[in-house]
């Protein structure tokens, strides 16, 4: 049996890696689906229409299943992470329930009118459904984000003894819940999430426009729907995909002033010294601690002086904390190290096939490249995986603690939670959250496969009078 330390985390972990593809979907979606209701309201192109049904499906099966598993990681805190639940659970406890009670349920309320009643609602009403959906999705993400920020950077607090046992008692609301890490994960992660999405739909649509062989002048419905779609996820990777990598670049600023010891590993940086490179790759010098995540003495290949400007903005003489100097355990370094590197190299990728896109819409060459197709549908995935790894960077980074400075993850574990419980429940959940997202894989590629609406079905059940085909894209 595992230990149950080791278990509850990795049983964590698990639940949060397939739960996180599913906010991320409809996060990700909501902007789009707005957008989409308002030129359907506004526009006689039918096209509008099919692009707000064909994603709406793709929305709902991301909220269902997000919302299943969802609700298991908050009992999670009870079950596995007691004692961190008793410890933070004043300030812990608030976001999580506000998130329930403001965002879900307003999200929860409309999604029916959204989904369902285009023809049972006048115009604007169904204008507020679409905003109501789409905000509270993106409510969801500030209370779980404000929850996480202050395990990240916490404040606005006390330490007590209550009952023998240390809690952590809340005294200045908005010191806690505005506390400094927020707003960075918020946009980074909101950004990220739009970002994936516009991945996948310029995957899905080059998909079809390689394999059916849409051409520019194409006059079939669903070839105008293909090159809509795909046009309108690069105008949004080539807003998205520089942002996050500026806007990353400020972050990792913050983390080294915040959070040296994270930052530290990230960079794989052991001793305290200036001009410190920017590995690009690393690797143990001996074989036998291959494996061993805290390795220290590493071959690397770097950029001279980069970490160092990284950390402080424009200083390639800055000094950068080492491992050494601290007094906790080190997190796992090559975890965090190489996490942070993926995650860095597919937001270059990202930014290099945004504007090589944009450059053969320029050109008029657009549908006619297959080897950009094929790239757009390689990577239409690639943003979900990003957003994986830089949760791992975000979460394994701050071990050994729970809560910055003030709790371990260790002591935050339930305390008559055995071996054999601990490990029963992460199998179970290993199968249970496969097989969910197995399913949804099935359906989404389902969805996929059938394509949008035909014009005529929508014409028939929207009204009697047919909206006009107008121009092209």
């Amino acid at each position: 049996m595992l230990d149950p330390v080791i278990a509850s985390r990795l049983q964590f972990a698990l639940t949060t890696i397939v739960h996180i593809i599913f906010p991320v979907m409809s996060m990700g979606l909501a902007p789009f689906l707005i957008y989409f209701t308002w030129k359907d309201i506004r526009s006689d192109d039918p096209v509008y229409e099919q692009l707000r049904r064909f994603w709406t499906k793709i929305f709902a099966v991301s909220f269902v299943v997000g919302t299943v598993t969802g609700i298991v990681l908050e009992f999670e805190f009870g079950t596995n992470f007691a004692a961190f639940s008793t410890a933070a659970g004043e300030l812990f406890g608030g976001p999580l329930a506000t998130e329930g009670m403001m965002a879900f349920m307003l999200e929860a309320t409309f999604l029916g009118v959204f989904v369902f009643g285009r023809e049972k609602v006048s115009d604007a009403l169904y204008m507020v459904s679409a905003v109501a959906v789409g905000l509270g999705t993106w409510l969801s993400a500030v209370w779980i984000l404000v929850a996480n920020s202050w395990m990240q950077t916490p404040r606005g607090f006390e330490l007590a003894q209550e009952g023998g046992q240390l809690v952590v008692l809340l005294v200045d609301p908005i010191a806690a819940y505005a506390n400094p890490r927020f707003p960075w994960m918020f946009v980074h992660m909101q950004n990220a999430a739009v970002l994936s999405v516009a991945l996948f739909m310029a995957g899905v649509a080059a998909y079809h426009i390689w394999r059916r062989g849409i051409g520019a002048d194409d006059d079939r419905e669903a070839a105008r729907f293909w090159r809509k779609t795909l046009k309108v996820a690069i105008v949004v990777l080539l807003v998205t995909a520089p942002f996050q990598a500026i806007h990353g670049d400020a972050y990792g600023r913050h983390v080294y002033e915040t959070q040296p010891q994270k930052f530290a590993a990230m960079e794989a940086v052991w001793e305290t010294d200036s001009y410190v490179p920017e590995y690009i790759f690393a690797i143990p010098t001996s074989l036998d601690q291959i494996t061993d995540p805290r390795a220290k003495e590493l071959f690397g290949i770097g950029i001279p002086g980069g970490a160092s400007w990284l950390a402080s903005g424009g200083d390639p003489q800055a000094e950068i904390t080492g491992l050494n100097e601290f007094e906790t355990e080190a997190p796992p370094v090559a975890i965090v190290f190489w996490s942070f590197r993926l995650m860095v190299a597919a937001g270059f990728w990202f930014i290099l096939l945004a504007f090589w896109a944009g450059y053969r819409w320029l050109t008029g060459d657009l549908y006619d490249d297959d080897l950009l197709h094929k790239a757009f549908v390689g990577s239409s995935l690639l943003g979900i995986f990003a957003v994986e790894v830089g949760w791992i960077v975000t979460e394994v980074g701050r071990q050994p603690w729970v809560i910055q400075g003030i709790l371990k993850t260790q002591d935050g574990v339930s305390p008559g939670l055995t071996g054999l419980e601990a490990t029963i429940t992460l199998v179970g959940f290993a199968l249970v959250y496969t097989g969910l997202l197995a399913l949804y894989t099935y359906v989404v590629r389902r969805i996929i496969r059938e394509g949008p609406p035909s014009i005529d079905s929508i014409e028939t059940t929207d009204s009697p009078a047919p909206k006009g085909v107008t121009g092209d894209d």
